[in-house]
């Protein structure tokens, strides 16, 4: 019988953990603070307005735990956009099938041109991106990919629509190193309002699917919820307790958190909640202060100056020099992007800005060949 999220979380009301997170006073941030040892009672409590005073402190703590599990390392990796074909409405994404923009899959050899032009920027570490179009980008479309790919990169990572069990086996069969998946809001009442129309509006089908890549057997599993969309803090307790679930049920697994902040795109609503860039650092160190092994990575959505400062606060993996549209390195670099990104630096800049705070940037933590 297939495991499930699902019994857990119906135990959990919104509005309730809301205001548990409300009611959280300045003892209860000193209480976890003291703790050696933490639970998702501090990560509730580290999340809550009352810790905003002590963010200097939790920053601190994280920066030591960080070093003490991962040392002064950031991974790098890059997104590369296979396709912009979706057959799902997000009234937050560029690529939502409403939205009238031409549509573009890489074809064989476009992959590869775009694949080489990541690693001449010294890029081991590859993160495949797609729509949600089962019908012509689906698993035997990734297994080319990947095949067509895995001579140039070391590790490689997948973000694509929800697979079944047996396709996520063929794609660790197929060297993928981890799957990313984001719920993008636990707030099930609204979920619907944002993903009205495609498969990706079943919200339990989504739900379950972290359970789904776990019983393939991944090495690793990537969530996070699309900051922006509702009230982060909430979303964020479900995300952590989702993560705590998995770790108890797949624990060969590794974990690895991502901090989507909602961005401007193509026919995108405005954020419903407005996430400042204290209150994110504030969820970086939360995350850290409660879950010493878990990765936590920052993508190009974010800042140049916010990411400068943040290299040394508990972040483990970046992603650099990214295009968020297929065909963006060489191909077609004027095609429409899924969002906006932020931090435009080159690559060597930002490996130059790592390596000028003392650490040192990794291009892989894997090889293809220890999957399979």
């Amino acid at each position: 019988m297939q495991k499930s999220f699902k019994p857990l979380f119906e135990q959990y009301d919104w509005s309730a953990v809301q205001q548990r997170i409300a009611r959280c006073n300045a003892a209860d941030v000193e209480r976890s603070l003291n703790k050696k040892t933490r639970d998702l009672s501090d990560f509730l409590v580290f999340l809550s307005p009352a810790a905003k005073p002590y963010l200097e402190q939790m920053a601190v703590l994280s920066q030591q735990s960080t070093i003490q599990r991962f040392g002064k390392n950031i991974q790098l990796y890059a997104p590369l956009y296979l396709s912009n074909e979706c057959q799902n409405i997000c009234t937050y994404c560029g690529f939502s099938m409403d939205n009238k923009i031409r549509r573009r899959t890489l074809s064989d050899a476009e992959i590869i041109l775009e694949a080489q032009a990541l690693r001449a920027m010294g890029f081991q570490h590859v993160l495949l991106v797609s729509g949600e179009a089962n019908h012509s980008v689906n698993t035997a479309y990734f297994l080319n990919a990947l095949r067509l790919i895995r001579p140039i990169f070391a590790q490689i990572s997948i973000e694509v629509q929800p697979l079944s069990v047996e396709e996520y086996i063929a794609l660790q069969q197929a060297h993928v190193n981890a799957v990313l998946v984001y719920q993008e809001t636990y707030h099930q009442e609204v979920y619907k309002n944002y993903h009205p129309k495609g498969k990706k509006s079943n919200f339990h089908y989504r739900l379950d699917t972290p359970d789904r890549i776990g019983e393939a057997g991944m090495h690793k599993i990537g969530l996070g919820v699309l900051l922006g969309l509702e009230d982060w803090r909430v979303d964020s307790f479900f995300n952590a307790l989702h993560i705590e679930y998995l770790q108890k049920t797949y624990w060969k697994t590794k974990y690895a958190v991502s901090f989507p902040r909602l961005r401007p795109a193509e026919g995108v609503e405005k954020a419903n909640f407005m996430m400042e860039d204290a209150d994110l650092l504030q969820l970086i160190c939360a995350y850290r202060l409660w879950n010493p092994d878990l990765e936590l990575s920052l993508s190009t959505r974010e800042h140049e100056m916010f990411r400068n400062h943040v290299i040394p606060l508990g972040i483990t993996t970046m992603s650099a020099g990214s295009k968020t549209n297929p065909g963006g390195y060489v191909v077609e670099p004027d095609s429409l992007e899924q969002f906006e990104i932020s931090d435009e630096r080159p690559v060597e800049l930002i490996v130059d800005r790592i390596r000028a705070v003392g650490y040192q940037p990794v291009w892989k933590d894997w090889q293809t060949e220890y999957t399979g």
